[in-house]
């Protein structure tokens, strides 16, 4: 078995579009009843699940599984602490790019200070975020539904 600070030495994620739990498992160093128990922990975790309650974890998943055990393992944070994190980071990442610029172009309004447009503008996009991630759901449960139909046609 790895040891915690060996994330780097994990296997390189194959170039397929699903992958079931012991793949994960095996791709991560992960086992499967604690991948079970991340996704009840952390939101953005969130496999496809098919009959029989099969998981099918898409890349993006085993990244997130991957960034998950780097948090955990290797830089010690706690379950609250690393979802706390993953959520911190998703919100930057998304909002820093589209706002940075808007927010320092934008006229400077001298009844409301800058700080309150700010902080307006980052809500607006938090908003707008958390709707792009319900989307992305929606849009991973349609490419599950249209990969059964697939394969029973």
């Amino acid at each position: 078995m790895l040891e915690p600070s060996h994330n780097a030495l994990l296997p390189a994620i194959p170039n397929k579009r699903y992958f079931i739990i012991g793949e994960v498992g095996e791709l991560c160093n992960v086992k499967p009843h604690v991948l079970r128990y991340w996704e009840q922990e952390f939101p953005q975790l969130s496999p496809v699940k098919r009959r029989g309650n099969r998981r099918y974890y898409q890349k993006d998943d085993v990244l997130m599984i991957r960034r998950i055990r780097s948090l955990l393992y290797e830089q010690g944070y706690t379950i609250s602490g690393a979802r706390l994190q993953l959520q911190t980071e998703t919100e930057t990442a998304l909002i820093k790019p589209a706002f940075t610029e808007e927010i320092e172009s934008a006229p400077i309004v001298e009844s409301v200070p800058s700080q309150s447009i700010a902080l307006f503008a980052y809500q607006a996009q938090v908003s707008q975020n958390m709707l792009n991630i319900v989307i992305k759901n929606m849009i991973r449960e349609l490419e599950a539904i249209v990969f059964l139909l697939g394969k029973r046609v």
